[in-house]
């Protein structure tokens, strides 16, 4: 299965401040959009992202609800020049986003903020890409071993690097062939067998393939969990679940 990381999809609570923070912070402009009659979705990136880039999807929903962030969803993370961690940082603050984890307080390697809504957003310092585009998305999983059987039996995910400290582990998957520029997916396993909670802020992370029908049936051939099926989503795209509970949306690549 050729299943490209497409997009991550979060929630949000004021639809015109999240896009003027993400305009304004990181230069994003509207990709795409679907308006229906409870919600709103918007898509978001780069204006000269590369084509295979990941875009994030901001979900609005129209009654006012709010979220919980939960802690099972950990960041997601955009890029840099190697260069411009501290400046970029910087500009940031200057801009009146909350100092949240400094790149001192990282071994001046990466560096943290939050959007309005308080999901967490990571700076990496990258020499590929357009800066800001969207570098990988983190996600808690309970059993490390299973969460790289599953990506690897499901979607034919290669395990493309890891980070082992004494209290956790970050594993990062990636389709095979995949360009430098596209998203990756980052594990991260705590040693010590905590739990986690879903949450309702994050809502899933989607991959893109050729074809859905024929990806939908090999997902179920794989003992993928039969969430939502393409029919049941008027055969425009289709969700599964990981082995700890994630959304994954599958999509036809444009």
């Amino acid at each position: 299965m050729d299943a490209t990381l497409d997009h991550v999809m979060l929630r949000v609570e004021d639809l015109e401040e999240s896009l003027e923070w993400y305009g304004t912070h990181f230069d994003y402009e509207e990709k795409g959009r679907w308006e229906a009659d409870t919600f709103t979705n918007v898509y978001l990136g780069p204006e000269d992202d590369h084509e295979d880039g990941a875009v994030l999807e901001l979900t609005y929903n129209h009654d006012d609800r709010s979220y919980e962030v939960g802690d099972a969803w950990g960041h997601i993370a955009v890029r840099v020049p190697e260069d411009e961690l501290e400046s970029s940082y910087q500009q940031l603050m200057d801009e009146g986003v909350e100092d949240y984890r400094d790149p001192e307080s990282c071994g001046n390697r990466y560096a943290f903020v939050k959007d309005p809504d308080g999901h967490e957003i990571e700076i990496v310092k990258r020499d590929y890409g357009e800066k800001w585009s969207l570098d990988h998305t983190m996600i808690r999983v309970e059993d490390a071993d299973e969460a790289l059987g599953y990506w690897s039996r499901k979607f034919e995910y290669d395990e493309i690097g890891r980070w082992e400290s004494d209290t956790f582990a970050n594993y990062f998957v990636q389709r095979e062939g995949a360009s430098r520029e596209e998203m990756t997916l980052e594990l991260t396993y705590n040693y010590d067998g905590r739990s986690y909670d879903m949450g309702d802020a994050w809502g899933h992370l989607a991959v893109s393939v050729d074809d859905l029908h024929e990806a939908w049936d090999q997902l179920l051939e794989r003992e993928s969990e039969d969430y939502r099926d393409p029919e049941s989503c008027d055969d425009r795209y289709a969700f599964t679940k990981d082995q700890d509970g994630h959304e994954i949306e599958i999509v036809t690549r444009d």
